[in-house]
């Protein structure tokens, strides 16, 4: 029996738990949340068709895989809501747990791997990591948009907490930050879905 095999065929069953870990962002059709697996999918697949609009040139692969990887951690961590304040204070301890946790059960070359592309991303440094979290502040919101700012109106959202979430969004892209605003963010201040608390809207 090759252990080999035997140790990434249990960490693949175990990340199938990610599929379990249940956003705050509803789907395109308003019915049901997202989990942290279909999340992870859909920005992959943005990843390779939106590196265009990335501020820098970018090694695709790696953004995919940092997006793949960046939110594995959960499966033993949990989502923290991006407007939990209480949470976010215990989020990098109890992720830096999940992950030595996690990646442990990878023999040690994957392990160092797949560590290695959940820490840049953590880190900010590259200019993948920075798309990546472009993307991974993008994706919600065009979910609500889609959504008619459904969970936006369900939590009181007001504009200085989504423009404080996503304060650094520019930094991997500024076209995608912008088109986000213009698109996404405004129409649902228009429609009385997102509470104008800063006096932006419109501009």
């Amino acid at each position: 029996m090759d252990s080999r095999l035997d140790r990434i065929i249990e960490f693949c069953r175990v990340i199938d738990r990610e599929k379990f870990v249940t956003r705050r962002t509803y789907l395109t059709d308003g019915e049901r949340l997202e989990n942290d697996a279909e999340h992870a999918w859909h920005m992959a697949v943005m990843a390779i068709l939106l590196s265009e609009y990335s501020n820098e040139e970018v090694d695709v692969l790696k953004v995919v895989s940092i997006l793949l990887v960046h939110d594995l951690v959960e499966v033993y961590a949990g989502d923290t809501f991006a407007y939990d304040e209480e949470g976010k204070k215990t989020q990098r301890q109890r992720e830096l747990d999940a992950a030595d946790k996690l990646f442990a059960q990878l023999p040690e070359d994957l392990c160092v791997r797949m560590r290695s592309l959940w820490d840049e991303f953590e880190q900010w440094e590259t200019k993948e990591a920075r798309f990546a979290h472009s993307l991974d502040n993008f994706q919600p919101l065009m979910l609500q948009h889609a959504s008619h700012g459904r969970a936006w109106k369900e939590g009181g959202r007001k504009l200085s907490e989504v423009l404080k979430r996503n304060e650094k969004s520019a930094l991997g892209s500024k076209e995608l930050w912008e088109y986000a605003r213009e698109h996404f963010i405004e129409p649902e201040l228009l429609a009385g879905n997102l509470t104008d608390d800063t006096g932006e809207a419109g501009r």
